[in-house]
């Protein structure tokens, strides 16, 4: 396979991991299909970030303000993920690759 083609294929994961719950198990799927370090990134990143928005979603007030936090993380690591850069989440971005390192 080219290096092209791993590239787009990657890129394709990476974003796709971003649209919602139902992108995220699309772009799981097409990963282990294609395994690549960007794709296996963004998969652990947006996990980290879907868990984060799951949980906030039981503590009322803590609600109110993780959500627009966590959707400024979500549109950072987006942002990233279009730049085919792997940009680690601010402050949970390191926990997120650890914690999820099974995801490779």
């Amino acid at each position: 396979m080219s290096e092209e083609t791993t590239s787009t294929s990657s890129n394709t994961i990476a974003i796709i991991s971003h649209i919602t719950l139902i992108g995220w198990i699309i772009a799981l799927v097409m990963h282990q299909n294609d395994k690549t370090t960007l794709g296996a990134f963004y998969i652990r990143q947006v996990l980290g970030l879907f868990l984060l928005m799951f949980v906030s979603s039981f503590i009322p007030f803590l609600n109110l303000i993780l959500v627009p936090v966590v959707f400024v993380l979500w549109i950072l690591s987006l942002i990233g993920a279009v730049q085919s850069k792997e940009q680690l989440t601010p402050v949970l971005g390191p926990m997120f690759q650890d914690w999820f390192k099974g995801i490779s």
